[in-house]
């Protein structure tokens, strides 16, 4: 029997969890990817649905949301944290949450190194590689036609 995982993944709110939110984002973006603040901060946050995997502690180790145009972004998980489920977790409730509210074609930009990552989702990647914040990333689409079972 595996141990349970070492971390807790929930819904979060971004005026009530923003701090965590942003501080994992910040960390990963920002800081390790070199991504200029005013590209990673939008308006959109206000309205996206955002999930948090925190530690039993309470602190944060990941994040992602979901933009009411069923597009996936801002998947974050910290360095340490990275190879233990945390990025998977954030993922799938993500999924549970898009699919809840009706988004059965879902959208994403992928990190080029990530791309094995979502595909094993059921996510596809379609056109070229463009930069996205002089980071290499493609298009990666899930569909309500090609979507693996969950």
């Amino acid at each position: 029997m595996s141990d349970p995982p070492a971390f807790v993944v929930r819904t979060a709110d971004w005026v009530a969890d923003g701090e965590m939110l942003r501080a994992v984002r910040t960390e990963v973006f920002v800081e390790e990817q070199q991504v200029p603040p005013e590209l990673e901060w939008d308006e959109e946050d206000r309205h996206a649905w955002h999930v948090l995997a925190t530690t039993a502690e309470g602190a944060a180790v990941a994040t992602g949301r979901l933009l009411r145009d069923g597009h996936i972004g801002r998947m974050a998980v910290l360095k340490q944290w990275r190879g233990k489920g945390a990025g998977a977790a954030v993922l799938t409730e993500l999924l549970r949450i898009a699919h809840a509210v009706g988004l059965d074609d879902l959208a994403l930009n992928a990190q080029t190194h990530a791309i094995g990552f979502y595909a094993r989702f059921g996510f596809q990647a379609e056109g070229e590689t463009f930069l996205e914040a002089g980071i290499p990333h493609r298009v990666m689409r899930r569909c309500s036609i090609n979507r693996k079972s969950e």
